[in-house]
C-alpha cells in the first residue's frame, strides 16, 4: 500500500503496514516533542532517525507533527520555529536555509470529492518542494502538489494552493504574487 501512496495513487489510509509505520512516527515525535533547547544532542539524534535525511545545522522548534517523517528531506542551515505540521504522505522536500515560521503547515494529503470513496477511507497525495532561501511566514499553509521557488518569501497567513516562482513575494488566500526580488548582491 506504501508503493501505491508515494506514487499518488488511492490508497487505504487503515492500511495495516502504514498504521504500523505511523505508529513508529509517533514514538520518535513524542520523544522529540518532549525534549528541551538544552538536549541538543538528543534532539538531533532523534531526527535523524525520524525523518528521511536532515542536513548540517538545520534546526526545527518543537512541536513538531508528521504523519510518517520518513518522507521529509530537509537540507542544510534550515530552521522551522514552533508547531510545524508537515503531513508526509507523499514526499515534503525543504531545501538549505530555508526559514519557517510557527504553525505552519506543509499537507500533501488529498481527499476524494465522492462520498462514497472518502468512506470508504480512500486518500490520495501529492508531494511539496520548498527551494532553497525561502521564507515561510507564520501560519503559512502549503497545499499538496505545490512547488515553491528557490528565495521566495511567501506572507503570514498565505494559503499557498498553486506552485509560487523563483524570486517572488506572495501573500493571501490563496497566495498570489505581489512582487518580484532582484538581486541585492549583499555577501
Amino acid at each position: 500500500m506504501r508503493e501505491r501512496m508515494l506514487a499518488g495513487d488511492l490508497y487505504i489510509a487503515d492500511d495495516p503496514e502504514l498504521a504500523e509505520a505511523s505508529a513508529a512516527a509517533d514514538e520518535l515525535m513524542a520523544a522529540y516533542n518532549a525534549t528541551t533547547g538544552r538536549q541538543v544532542e538528543l534532539r538531533r539524534s532523534l531526527l535523524e532517525r525520524l525523518l528521511g535525511s536532515i542536513g548540517e545545522s538545520t534546526a526545527i522548534r518543537p512541536p513538531l507533527y508528521v504523519d510518517y517523517g520518513c518522507h521529509i528531506s530537509i537540507g542544510s542551515g534550515s530552521f522551522a520555529n514552533f508547531g510545524l505540521v508537515a503531513l508526509d504522505v507523499a514526499p515534503i522536500t525543504i531545501g538549505d536555509e530555508v526559514q519557517i515560521g510557527p504553525n505552519v503547515q506543509l499537507l500533501t494529503p488529498t481527499h476524494p470529492v465522492e462520498p462514497d470513496l472518502r468512506r470508504a477511507k480512500w486518500e490520495a497525495a501529492e508531494p511539496i518542494a520548498i527551494g532553497d532561501n525561502v521564507w515561510l511566514g507564520g501560519g503559512v499553509i502549503v497545499l499538496p502538489g505545490v512547488i515553491i521557488g528557490e528565495n521566495t518569501v511567501v506572507g503570514a497567513g498565505a494559503v499557498v494552493t498553486a506552485s509560487l516562482p523563483p524570486n517572488v513575494v506572495a501573500v493571501g488566500n490563496p497566495a498570489r504574487v505581489v512582487r518580484e526580488i532582484g538581486d541585492t548582491g549583499g555577501s
